[in-house]
């Protein structure tokens, strides 16, 4: 049974940066499509990122030029770095996986971690 867990997340001001990470077991990291999805209150589950099984990444608009997802296939964990962040990206952030379809809806995960609060103020 794969699992993910999330860390990495805080409270922190606009325009600062911060480093979640995604531990994956139960299975291989580069072997599923591993994306990011966050959540804020009252608000529908949202795509950030995602990366694919030969390695492309791929995002959302409102964070592409802000926020870079990444693999360590050694550490079997996913990264997603985020700069410049706004008050408008807290969120709880959440890590999913798929082994055949994943893209940028949430129904075509199978896994899906806890989540890590992020906090951003003004």
């Amino acid at each position: 049974q794969v699992q993910l867990v999330e860390s990495g997340g805080g409270l922190v001001q606009a325009g600062s940066s911060l480093r979640l990470s995604c531990e994956v077991s139960g299975g291989t990291v580069y072997n599923y499509v591993t994306g990011w999805f966050r959540q804020a209150p009252g608000k529908e589950r949202e795509f950030v990122a995602a990366v694919n099984w030969s390695g492309t990444s791929y995002y959302a608009d409102s964070v592409k030029d802000r926020f870079t997802i990444s693999r360590d296939n050694a550490k079997n964990t996913v990264y997603l770095h985020m700069h410049s962040l706004k008050p408008e990206d807290t969120a709880v952030y959440l890590c999913a996986a798929d082994q055949h379809y994943g893209g940028s809806e949430s129904l075509q995960y199978d896994y899906w971690g806890q989540g890590t609060q992020v906090t951003v103020s003004s």
